[in-house]
């Protein structure tokens, strides 16, 4: 793990995102539909965007990642002994809570510095997070039981690529967790973004079938054992709220807003164990 410690040493103390372009707080939740919304719109790499929404990221209501977290959590539970990958990491939000509950060990991925900045202040994952591309990981391989993949996959080129680094770095028998966007929500006008003024910032993504990211990970020696689909509920009532946006919470309702698949790693008989 060479590489990666010389990576994760470069995340560490660097200066906190300038705030010099300010947003607004009331910025559009992650993949949140705001069709009543004032102001134009503008269309953003994934770069530019995390790197204006980062500071906020933590800190502003967002529905689709606690109907994430409502659904996952009550599944990741024995974390002794478990080493952990948190692919995509963003400001650490699952690393931190799966070294809260447990795991032996953890690491986080992103190629967004300025998220990767946001998660180096947390105590907890100091040490613990490197700056590269998902599709070429500097890890060992065979390292981790657990990976977790949230809200990332539209912003993966190559997904064929990236899987095949996945299963390269899990042990055999890992279970891995992926969520994304609801490709259904997409459809209908869901878009990852926030608003800067009275400007909705939307981040391009790339929207893949349910069927294509369950082909793609059989393809990589993964069996999928489910793929469902989250609708918002009650309890995220109170985060719409908190965002000013009640009026639009029964109409989100209507739609599938999470894909949630869950991967278990199979043995493979080639090389790629003993790599």
């Amino acid at each position: 793990m060479d590489a990666a410690g010389h990576r994760i040493a470069k995340t560490q103390g660097r200066e906190p995102v300038s705030t010099a372009t300010k947003v607004d707080p009331d910025f559009v939740a992650e993949g949140e539909p705001d069709p009543a919304a004032p102001g134009a719109s503008r269309s953003v790499s994934a770069a530019e965007g995390y790197e204006c929404w980062a500071p906020l990221y933590d800190h502003a209501p967002n529905p689709l990642l606690a109907r994430e977290e409502r659904h996952l959590v009550p599944l990741l539970t024995n974390l002794r002994k478990t080493s952990a990958l948190d692919l995509a990491c963003g400001t650490g939000r699952w690393l931190e809570r799966l070294i809260a509950q447990g795991c032996e060990s953890g690491v986080g991925i992103d190629c967004s510095s300025a998220m990767l900045r946001v998660a180096g202040k947390k105590r907890a994952l100091r040490g613990r997070l490197a700056t590269a591309d998902c599709e070429q990981l500097p890890l060992p391989s065979a390292a981790f039981d657990l990976a977790i993949c949230s809200f990332a996959l539209g912003h993966v080129q190559d997904l064929n690529s990236m899987v095949r680094e996945l299963a390269r770095v899990t042990k055999s028998g890992a279970d891995i967790f992926v969520s994304d966007l609801h490709p259904e929500a997409y459809e209908q006008g869901w878009r990852v973004g926030f608003r800067e003024g009275g400007t909705a910032i939307q981040i391009k993504t790339l929207v893949r079938a349910t069927e294509e990211i369950v082909r793609v990970f059989h393809t990589n020696g993964f069996k999928c054992e489910t793929h469902e689909p989250l609708w918002l509920g009650e309890p995220e009532r109170p985060l719409f709220a908190l965002a000013g946006k009640s009026h639009s919470f029964a109409e989100a309702c209507r739609l599938p807003a999470v894909l949630v698949c869950h991967f278990h790693r199979l043995g493979l008989p080639d090389r790629r164990e003993a790599l």
